[in-house]
């Protein structure tokens, strides 16, 4: 099986080779260990399969989001995804405070006196504290190479737009925005999802209305969602008209957040407080700017770039040595122009 063009340069080799692997394996080490020891059933300790949940789906869909921008060589999603990248640093940095919270219930006992609840030395808490510290060092270590190479790859992407669009200014900042809401609607996805998930793990019992509504609330985001992006790559008015209009009364679906503090209903959050309002926070963010920039994107239907969103994947990188043929360096035998030298010109005087 042939390798695909987005894998064929060792700056999108190393890109795609990023920490997913690593940091899994230190979220499951911790949680094998926490389930030998406790009930993850119980409320207090959901966090750790929570935590386990999201790192994965994180992980998963890092890998996707890094697949789909170098096939269809989007610097912008690249751009993206260093931003995604940072948020992970921030949610494994916010695990340790969490499962300190949920795991430490007698503070100063060694293992001889609480080994499940104290945070003393040989105690549970004090076995996965180092496999908690590592995914965000392996982390953050990995943000700073992938910075290092998305540079890399935008010098190498840089002319893409050129080719889909052409040299007119105003069609290649159109098309950026276009870019721009493609790859929030992808991140809007995620936020979402995370939300979500935590919600229905940790915190909401089967038997509320609550519950229901969370449930009924998935298939109905994910239509917005997918119409959105169909509408805005199609330009269909009447469609992206719903979806921004949706986009606005689902800002009300973080009313959550207040719950989260709230004297009524704070105690049952208190394992997951912080991540669920980072979570909820970058959601409601991420939701607000993809609505501002569908209405910019609404402003630039009919303006000439609908061929451009319809065709634009179908871009392929120019063979090298026709590149170097364009840009002045030496030709290739086979490239462009490289055919047989031309023999001594004969003068008749």
């Amino acid at each position: 099986m042939a390798i695909p063009q987005a894998l064929s340069t060792r700056a999108q080799r190393a890109f795609m080779g990023t920490e997913g692997i690593v940091v899994i394996v230190m979220v499951a080490i911790v949680f094998g260990r926490v389930s030998d020891h406790v009930d993850l059933d119980l409320s207090r300790y959901k966090t750790i399969p929570c935590y386990l949940a999201l790192f994965i789906l994180a992980e998963i869909f890092e890998v996707f989001m890094a697949y789909d921008a170098l096939r269809l060589r989007n610097i912008i999603q690249l751009v993206g995804l260093l931003l995604f990248h940072a948020a992970l640093l921030v949610m494994a940095a916010l695990q340790v405070h969490e499962a300190h919270s949920a795991l430490v219930q007698n503070p100063g006992a060694n293992w001889t006196v609480d080994y499940i609840n104290g945070d003393g030395a040989g105690t549970l808490w004090q076995s996965v504290l180092p496999f908690l510290i590592v995914s965000p060092v392996v982390i953050g270590v990995s943000w700073l190479v992938m910075i290092f190479f998305v540079r890399e790859l935008y010098h190498e992407f840089g002319w893409a737009i050129f080719h889909i669009v052409g040299a007119n200014p105003a069609a290649k900042t159109m098309y950026q925005f276009y870019q721009v809401m493609i790859c929030l609607l992808k991140f809007d996805f995620f936020a979402f999802i995370g939300v979500t998930m935590q919600l229905l793990i940790v915190v909401l019992q089967r038997n509320t209305a609550e519950f229901g509504l969370t449930v009924a609330a998935i298939p109905i985001v994910l239509v917005l969602l997918i119409g959105a992006g169909i509408a805005v790559q199609r330009e269909i008015k009447w469609i992206m008209s719903i979806a921004l209009v949706l986009m606005l009364a689902a800002e009300s679906y973080f009313f959550k957040l207040v719950r989260f503090y709230e004297p009524s209903s704070r105690e049952q959050y208190q394992t997951v407080r912080a991540t669920l309002t980072t979570f909820t926070i970058i959601a409601f963010l991420l939701l607000f700017s993809t609505f501002a920039i569908g209405l910019r994107c609404f402003a630039d239907f009919d303006k000439g770039l609908l061929k451009s969103k319809l065709h634009g994947q179908s871009y392929r990188p120019v063979g090298q040595p026709y590149k170097s043929s364009l840009f002045g360096g030496k030709k290739e035998e086979g490239a462009y122009g490289a055919g047989t030298p031309l023999g001594p010109r004969v003068s008749i005087e």
